[in-house]
Protein backbone atom coordinates (compact mmCIF):
# COMPACT_ATOMS: atom_id res chain seq x y z
CA UNK A 1 0.00 0.00 0.00
CA UNK A 2 1.27 3.67 -0.78
CA UNK A 3 0.32 6.90 0.33
CA UNK A 4 0.62 9.58 -1.63
CA UNK A 5 1.84 12.29 0.98
CA UNK A 6 3.31 15.92 -0.33
CA UNK A 7 4.68 16.62 2.73
CA UNK A 8 8.63 15.52 2.81
CA UNK A 9 9.20 15.64 6.70
CA UNK A 10 6.06 13.51 7.14
CA UNK A 11 7.08 11.20 4.89
CA UNK A 12 10.52 11.31 6.41
CA UNK A 13 9.03 10.89 10.03
CA UNK A 14 6.46 7.47 8.36
CA UNK A 15 9.88 5.91 6.56
CA UNK A 16 11.94 5.78 9.94
CA UNK A 17 8.44 4.86 11.81
CA UNK A 18 8.49 1.37 9.43
CA UNK A 19 11.78 0.53 10.48
CA UNK A 20 10.33 -0.31 14.00
CA UNK A 21 10.10 -3.97 15.26
CA UNK A 22 5.89 -4.75 14.59
CA UNK A 23 5.32 -1.55 12.99
CA UNK A 24 3.77 -1.55 9.01
CA UNK A 25 3.37 1.09 6.57
CA UNK A 26 0.02 2.09 7.86
CA UNK A 27 0.48 2.12 11.48
CA UNK A 28 3.58 4.07 10.23
CA UNK A 29 1.87 6.52 9.09
CA UNK A 30 -0.99 6.83 11.35
CA UNK A 31 1.73 7.38 14.23
CA UNK A 32 3.67 10.02 12.01
CA UNK A 33 0.05 11.86 11.23
CA UNK A 34 -1.17 11.99 15.17
CA UNK A 35 2.67 13.19 16.12
CA UNK A 36 2.55 15.40 13.20
CA UNK A 37 -1.10 16.93 15.13
CA UNK A 38 0.28 16.94 18.03
CA UNK A 39 0.97 19.32 20.86
CA UNK A 40 4.86 20.59 20.50
CA UNK A 41 5.28 19.74 23.80
CA UNK A 42 3.85 16.26 23.43
CA UNK A 43 6.19 15.39 20.63
CA UNK A 44 9.21 17.08 22.54
CA UNK A 45 8.74 14.33 25.54
CA UNK A 46 8.80 11.75 23.21
CA UNK A 47 12.05 13.14 21.65
CA UNK A 48 13.59 13.37 25.22
CA UNK A 49 12.26 10.45 25.82
CA UNK A 50 13.94 8.54 22.63
CA UNK A 51 17.90 10.57 23.18
CA UNK A 52 17.56 9.52 27.10
CA UNK A 53 16.69 6.18 26.20
CA UNK A 54 20.02 5.47 23.37
CA UNK A 55 22.44 7.36 25.49
CA UNK A 56 21.66 5.73 28.93
CA UNK A 57 20.53 2.64 28.11
CA UNK A 58 23.45 -0.01 26.80
CA UNK A 59 23.76 -3.49 26.85
CA UNK A 60 25.20 -6.00 29.83
CA UNK A 61 28.58 -7.03 29.12
CA UNK A 62 27.68 -10.17 31.56
CA UNK A 63 24.12 -10.95 30.37
CA UNK A 64 23.75 -8.45 27.52
CA UNK A 65 20.13 -7.48 29.00
CA UNK A 66 19.24 -3.93 28.75
CA UNK A 67 21.52 -1.99 31.23
CA UNK A 68 21.09 1.78 32.57
CA UNK A 69 24.82 1.71 34.30
CA UNK A 70 27.74 -0.95 34.60
CA UNK A 71 25.43 -3.91 34.99
CA UNK A 72 22.30 -4.84 34.56
CA UNK A 73 19.94 -4.90 37.71
CA UNK A 74 19.62 -8.76 37.69
CA UNK A 75 23.66 -9.03 37.89
CA UNK A 76 24.46 -7.02 40.56
CA UNK A 77 21.23 -8.34 42.60
CA UNK A 78 23.09 -10.16 45.26
CA UNK A 79 19.91 -12.23 45.99
CA UNK A 80 20.23 -14.05 42.77
CA UNK A 81 20.66 -17.85 42.60
CA UNK A 82 23.63 -17.89 40.83
CA UNK A 83 23.80 -21.35 39.86
CA UNK A 84 21.36 -21.13 36.65
CA UNK A 85 20.90 -19.22 33.95
CA UNK A 86 17.94 -18.62 31.69
CA UNK A 87 18.84 -18.19 28.18
CA UNK A 88 16.44 -15.61 26.19
CA UNK A 89 16.27 -14.45 22.97
CA UNK A 90 15.76 -10.92 23.59
CA UNK A 91 15.34 -8.58 27.03
CA UNK A 92 12.01 -8.69 25.74
CA UNK A 93 11.29 -12.29 26.76
CA UNK A 94 13.51 -11.82 29.31
CA UNK A 95 11.21 -9.08 30.90
CA UNK A 96 7.92 -11.43 29.92
CA UNK A 97 9.82 -14.67 32.61
CA UNK A 98 10.39 -11.87 35.31
CA UNK A 99 6.78 -10.67 35.15
CA UNK A 100 6.05 -14.32 36.22
CA UNK A 101 7.70 -14.05 39.83
CA UNK A 102 8.27 -17.76 39.29
CA UNK A 103 12.42 -17.41 38.28
CA UNK A 104 14.91 -15.88 40.40
CA UNK A 105 18.09 -17.10 38.75
CA UNK A 106 20.60 -15.54 36.01
CA UNK A 107 19.87 -14.93 32.60
CA UNK A 108 21.45 -14.67 29.12
CA UNK A 109 20.80 -12.91 26.36
CA UNK A 110 21.65 -14.48 22.59
CA UNK A 111 20.50 -11.01 21.12
CA UNK A 112 18.53 -13.13 18.44
CA UNK A 113 18.40 -17.03 16.99
CA UNK A 114 20.50 -18.75 14.21
CA UNK A 115 18.44 -17.78 10.90
CA UNK A 116 20.86 -18.41 8.20
CA UNK A 117 18.48 -17.10 5.78
CA UNK A 118 18.14 -14.06 7.38
CA UNK A 119 22.20 -13.83 7.49
CA UNK A 120 22.16 -14.84 11.76
CA UNK A 121 24.77 -17.09 12.46
CA UNK A 122 25.62 -18.70 15.53
CA UNK A 123 28.96 -16.49 15.49
CA UNK A 124 26.19 -13.35 15.49
CA UNK A 125 25.27 -14.52 18.95
CA UNK A 126 26.29 -14.09 22.22
CA UNK A 127 27.18 -18.07 22.54
CA UNK A 128 30.48 -17.93 23.27
CA UNK A 129 30.10 -15.28 26.02
CA UNK A 130 27.56 -17.83 27.53
CA UNK A 131 30.08 -20.78 27.09
CA UNK A 132 32.64 -18.52 29.28
CA UNK A 133 29.81 -17.78 32.00
CA UNK A 134 28.92 -21.61 32.76
CA UNK A 135 32.23 -22.25 33.94
CA UNK A 136 31.47 -20.16 37.19
CA UNK A 137 29.54 -22.40 39.05
CA UNK A 138 26.71 -22.63 37.25
CA UNK A 139 24.81 -26.25 37.57
CA UNK A 140 21.86 -26.05 34.85
CA UNK A 141 21.29 -23.50 32.18
CA UNK A 142 17.27 -22.89 30.70
CA UNK A 143 16.77 -22.81 27.12
CA UNK A 144 13.76 -20.39 26.98
CA UNK A 145 13.54 -20.08 23.20
CA UNK A 146 10.44 -19.59 21.23
CA UNK A 147 9.02 -22.46 19.80
CA UNK A 148 9.53 -21.80 16.18
CA UNK A 149 11.78 -23.53 13.32
CA UNK A 150 14.98 -20.65 14.31
CA UNK A 151 14.63 -20.75 17.75
CA UNK A 152 14.71 -24.90 17.83
CA UNK A 153 17.56 -24.41 15.78
CA UNK A 154 19.36 -22.30 18.34
CA UNK A 155 18.00 -24.60 21.10
CA UNK A 156 19.81 -27.76 19.46
CA UNK A 157 22.74 -25.73 19.36
CA UNK A 158 22.84 -24.42 22.46
CA UNK A 159 22.44 -28.09 23.81
CA UNK A 160 24.91 -29.43 21.96
CA UNK A 161 27.55 -27.23 22.60
CA UNK A 162 26.77 -27.33 26.95
CA UNK A 163 26.43 -30.71 26.54
CA UNK A 164 28.52 -33.10 29.57
CA UNK A 165 29.42 -29.34 31.20
CA UNK A 166 25.88 -28.40 32.58
CA UNK A 167 22.69 -29.85 32.87
CA UNK A 168 20.39 -28.05 30.32
CA UNK A 169 16.44 -28.18 30.36
CA UNK A 170 13.90 -26.38 28.80
CA UNK A 171 10.60 -24.66 29.17
CA UNK A 172 7.83 -26.68 29.27
CA UNK A 173 5.31 -26.78 26.57
CA UNK A 174 2.27 -28.19 25.84
CA UNK A 175 -1.84 -27.30 25.00
CA UNK A 176 -1.86 -23.45 26.89
CA UNK A 177 -5.28 -22.58 29.53
CA UNK A 178 -8.26 -22.38 27.64
CA UNK A 179 -6.92 -24.49 24.09
CA UNK A 180 -8.99 -27.11 23.03
CA UNK A 181 -6.92 -29.99 21.68
CA UNK A 182 -8.42 -29.85 17.91
CA UNK A 183 -7.46 -26.25 17.32
CA UNK A 184 -3.69 -26.70 18.25
CA UNK A 185 -1.22 -27.12 16.23
CA UNK A 186 0.53 -30.13 15.40
CA UNK A 187 4.23 -29.65 17.32
CA UNK A 188 2.20 -28.09 20.09
CA UNK A 189 0.25 -31.34 20.52
CA UNK A 190 2.51 -33.17 20.10
CA UNK A 191 4.61 -31.43 22.96
CA UNK A 192 2.03 -31.33 25.79
CA UNK A 193 1.74 -35.35 24.63
CA UNK A 194 5.21 -36.15 25.62
CA UNK A 195 5.47 -33.76 28.68
CA UNK A 196 2.09 -34.58 30.19
CA UNK A 197 2.58 -35.01 33.96
CA UNK A 198 0.10 -37.12 36.58
CA UNK A 199 -3.00 -35.96 38.29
Amino acid sequence: MSFKVPYSHLRRLANQLKRLPGVGERGAWRIAIDLASSPPRRVRELAKALIAVTEKTALCPKCHNLAEGEACWICMDPERDRSKICVVEDPLDLFSIEGTGAYRGLYHVLGGLISPWEGVTPSSLHVGDLLERVQEGVSEVILALPSTLEGEATSQYVAKLLKGKVKVTRLGRGLPVGVEPEFADPITLGDSLRGREEV
